[in-house]
């Protein structure tokens, strides 16, 4: 499921529009919409992804940017009964899904931002790899380190393959509070 909830409308190819319309009705050309700064989050149910939301949503406000939230499904097991499989997969994704909307609507209550909401199923760093391969517009990575132990799988994948990222990785620290968030932002 991917939603655009970006607020910027696409002219139509081949028709001699170029430009691309904002939802407020302003024509913004379209080298505009692509140097517009766009932050990757990755959801989950985690204090860190909440924290990493936060800081994206503040930091687009503060730069004209926009806010892209990715909630990722794992694959799951195999199971021996191709029907329970099928449904705990569902589930999964609902659930994934359920989180990455109310997240988007905490963005646009809080910010006014209307971020691009999409849900992915399969394994984590890869799944980001594949986004962001067809999404050249995303300037960061932006993800939350836990407060304690690991930093997280996506963190410590990511970090080791710094060389190979297509944009900036922003890792918020894991104990930091809305109050710091606000104030680096």
């Amino acid at each position: 499921m991917t939603q655009p909830y970006n607020g910027w409308i696409a002219g139509r190819r081949g028709a001699g529009m170029d430009d691309v319309t904002s939802d407020s009705g302003k024509a913004v050309s379209a080298e505009a919409a692509k140097r517009q700064r766009v932050y990757l989050v990755i959801m989950d149910d985690t204090a860190e992804a909440s924290r990493a939301l936060r800081f994206a949503a503040r930091r687009a406000v503060r730069t004209g940017g926009t806010v892209h939230i990715l909630a990722l499904v794992p694959k799951q097991e195999f199971v021996v009964f191709g029907g329970i499989q099928a449904t705990i997969e569902e589930e999964a994704r609902e659930r994934a899904e359920e989180l990455a909307i109310a997240a988007a609507g905490s963005v646009t209550s809080e910010s006014g931002l209307l971020p691009q909401v999409s849900v992915k199923t399969g394994n984590g760093p890869q799944v980001v790899r594949d986004y962001l391969a067809v999404h050249p517009e995303v300037s960061a990575l932006v993800l939350g380190a836990a407060s304690e132990g690991n930093p997280g799988p996506l963190i410590t994948h990511f970090t080791s393959h710094l060389g190979q990222l297509p944009c900036v990785l922003m890792i918020v620290p894991g104990t930091i509070d809305e109050n710091g968030i606000d104030s680096f932002s």
